[in-house]
């Protein structure tokens, strides 16, 4: 039996002068204490080369409860963090979602 993994989408849409930025400052924020959770299994970052101002992040999750099982008090502190270094204004959530991916076994 395979388990089902989750994903979490999220577009954000940037200040396009602050897009690496932004994506350099995630990873080293947001990513890194991500790894500290079980469940986490990490994140693709997709850009639009066309649209400068947006940035779409992918992160894999084994399962609901460990992705919903992080103490809002850490993610607060996590996007406090993220904020001061990026700064007010510069960076917003525009829209979130939730997947589960279904694997199925291989018939020969």
């Amino acid at each position: 039996m395979v388990k089902p993994m989750l994903i979490e989408w999220l577009r954000f849409r940037v200040k396009p002068e602050l897009r690496e930025r932004f994506i350099q400052i995630d990873e080293d924020i947001w990513t890194r204490n991500l790894f500290t959770y079980e469940g986490y299994l990490g994140k693709q970052v997709w850009i639009d080369p066309q649209n400068l101002d947006e940035v779409v992040m992918i992160s894999w999750w084994e399962s609901r409860p460990q992705w919903k099982g992080i103490p809002q008090k850490a993610l607060d502190e996590i996007e406090e963090k993220f904020l001061e270094a990026m700064g007010i204004g510069n960076y917003e959530l525009m829209e979130g979602k939730e997947y589960q991916v279904r694997k199925f076994a291989q018939s020969n």
